[in-house]
């Protein structure tokens, strides 16, 4: 399964994602917690000895978990994890440099050119891309309730704000499907009600590039416009109904895991860490007759996979204690490995030359990357 290319209005040297390649980071004085006041983005250095991390919820399991083994095997306080969303978490990354700014940033995609020139407008000027591994986003239900199997072209014409009025109609309508049965014959006769992330989140984003944009490109007319229209196309393809059938249900995935145990006529999606941990409340939606298992999203089997990330300030490493340590322990056989902690988290592992070069990206932070 290879990553996903960036496509960025910046300059990828070597394995650094740098906003102004070049760019010099601070050296460490006396050990890290004062420095002088920063070169960009109004912020300052002061007194800070914990690592600050924002971003995700679908890395958040991950991230704290190396965070809590961070803190007990070396000298370094546990960084404090939140999970703000990737689209949250890289507003906060982004709005500067010094201690009231977060170091780290957790993604489930990789960071937009919008938010590209959101650091490098606030003098975030050099950034760091670690790609962690890989996850399959899931629709999932109560076990016992009904098990799905749904194609991406389900999914769009359940959960689209308007879709076309039949299968050869150039005409879009306010979406009329109400059960699953509306839909496809083959499935449950039950009301449609969907559990999701909110605008903030990189589930979000992804659920919609890969399963909704591939659903309604079941429309010739509606494919066309992607190199005719792409505005068009994505206020189509992106804009989910409002009526009740999707339910924005916030960045705590736990939540949506126990609102699905409550009501078993509802899906919900999240990335499959969350399905992983529990499998004794809840079941994975076959998509196109794919169940979503570690090993089927590990050989691309499963066809809604994406990359996770987590994004390091560059002039905060040697400044904030501990920062290329936390990195260097995400990155470890102990944590990333095939056997490591993380997969038993349900983290999707690299493959073997994805995993060198995120390695080497995480030594280029200490300036010994070869």
């Amino acid at each position: 399964m290879k990553a996903r290319h960036l496509s960025l209005a910046l300059l990828l040297c070597a394995t650094t994602l740098a906003i102004g390649c070049g760019g010099s980071k601070p050296a460490a004085d006396g050990g890290g917690d004062t420095a002088a006041t920063s070169a960009g983005g109004g912020g300052s250095y002061g007194a800070r000895d914990q690592i600050r991390i924002v971003g995700s919820s679908t890395v958040y399991p991950f991230s704290t978990k190396v965070a809590e083994q961070f803190g007990r095997t070396t000298d370094f306080p546990t960084p404090v994890v939140e999970s703000t969303g990737s689209g949250g978490g890289f507003k906060l990354f982004c709005a500067g440099v010094g201690i009231e700014h977060p170091d780290i940033t957790n993604a489930s995609r990789a960071i937009k050119d919008s938010e590209v020139e959101s650091c490098r407008t606030n003098g975030v000027a050099d950034v760091t891309e670690v790609k962690i591994g890989y996850d399959g986003i899931v629709v999932a239900n109560a076990l016992g309730a009904p098990r799905f199997d749904l194609t991406d072209k389900d999914l769009f014409l359940a959960l689209a704000k308007q879709v076309p009025q039949g299968e050869g109609a150039d005409k879009l309508v306010d979406n009329p499907n109400r059960n699953w049965h509306d839909i496809n014959a083959a499935l449950p006769d039950e009301k449609i009600e969907v559990l999701g992330p909110p605008p903030t989140s990189g589930t979000r984003d992804a659920f919609l590039e890969l399963v909704m944009e591939k659903g309604c490109e079941k429309w010739d007319w509606i494919k066309a416009l992607k190199k005719s229209d792409e505005g068009r196309f994505k206020q189509i393809c992106h804009t989910l109904r409002e009526d009740g059938g999707y339910v924005e249900a916030g960045e705590n995935d736990n939540l949506i895991v126990q609102k699905l145990t409550a009501n078993p006529t509802a899906l919900g999606i999240f990335g499959f860490s969350f399905l992983d941990q529990n499998h004794d409340k809840i079941q994975g939606s076959l998509v196109d007759g794919v169940e979503p298992t570690f090993e089927n999203i590990a050989s691309g089997d499963y066809p809604v996979s994406r990359p996770l990330f987590f994004y390091v300030k560059d002039a905060h490493v040697g400044v904030i204690p501990g920062l290329h340590e936390y990195a260097d322990e995400f990155v470890s056989d102990r944590a990333m490995g095939p056997d490591g902690y993380l997969a038993d988290l349900g983290l999707i592992p690299l493959p073997a030359d994805e995993l060198a070069a995120t390695r080497q990206a995480v030594a280029g932070l200490a300036g010994d990357a070869q």
